[in-house]
């Protein structure tokens, strides 16, 4: 099958930019993803880098910028103990129930709201966590001064973000995987898909001292471990969601299951970790 003549079909965000705008099929498959992977060992990798430079100690007030399911807003919260507050922010409301839902009782407040327009006063809280958000905002660097506004002298912001840029394959014909991330880029990755790697520079710019940044490569061997990060081999993203021409998806996804089959399955992402304290 030769594609490389066709134009890619996009978007302007990918699902998990607008999940209230979803069907209910899709929807749902956002939100289980969202929960698979916070349990995947890669995200929980990465994550624990992410702690460690956030540097969260008791009696905090904790803003966790695009919360999703609460997962990392409950696991800050037993960080900050009784004395301390975790604020849990989410531009879906479909997304915020789904935390609410979850919720164990720990000291976290859960909001609808948009990160880049907060309605909180200047310096209320102690620290920030922002994980993989600012890749699907319209401005990545008004999101960061909003989150700074919000900041005390002397608290500290983490971003966690994806390098879409560095997504590569193995174990499946070189020139098919091109053909398909064409079509896909835009779609199921955000156009800003550089993101992770131009976090510290915009902590920087941004006027934050001490910043400190660490790449953690995210190593898949199966493609079952693989489609919870990565839309582009899950086979149960349906087919109206993608973007390939007709029968595309289905060789991509043949050859994915046929190189996990064989055990040459490779996939591999990179996602940054930036931190830095507001003067």
């Amino acid at each position: 099958m030769n594609n490389c003549g066709m134009e890619p079909a996009q978007k302007d965000r990918t699902p998990f930019s607008d999940i209230d705008g979803l069907s209910g099929q899709m929807s749902e498959i956002v939100l289980d993803a969202l929960t698979e992977m916070g349990r995947h060992p890669e995200i929980q990798r990465v994550r624990r880098v992410a702690f460690d430079m956030l540097g969260a100690v008791t009696g905090q007030r904790l803003l966790d910028a695009g919360s999703g399911n609460g997962e990392v807003a409950r696991l800050l919260a037993a960080r900050v103990g009784g004395r301390g507050e975790v604020l849990a922010v989410d531009h879906s409301s479909a997304v915020t129930a789904d935390a609410v839902a979850r919720h164990d009782g720990s000291n976290v407040r859960y909001l609808t709201a948009d990160v880049a327009a907060l309605d909180l006063p200047a310096g209320h809280v102690d620290g920030v966590w922002c994980e993989r958000v600012l890749q699907h905002v319209d401005d990545a660097d008004a999101t960061i001064g909003e989150l700074l506004r919000v900041t005390r002298p002397g608290g500290r912001i983490c971003l966690v973000d994806t390098d879409w840029g560095s997504l590569a394959f193995d174990g499946m014909p070189g020139g098919l995987g091109a053909v398909v991330m064409a079509h896909v880029n835009g779609h199921f990755t955000p156009r800003q898909f550089d993101m992770g790697r131009t976090l510290r520079r915009r902590l920087v710019a941004a006027g934050l001292r001490d910043v400190v940044t660490a790449p953690v490569t995210c190593l898949f061997t199966t493609p079952a471990s693989a489609a919870v990060i990565l839309p582009m081999v899950n086979p149960r993203v349906p087919e109206a969601a993608w973007a390939t021409p007709p029968g595309l998806r289905e060789e991509w996804l043949a050859c994915v299951d046929a190189a996990g089959q064989s055990g040459t399955f490779l996939a591999v992402l990179t996602i940054w970790v930036a931190a830095g304290t507001k003067p």
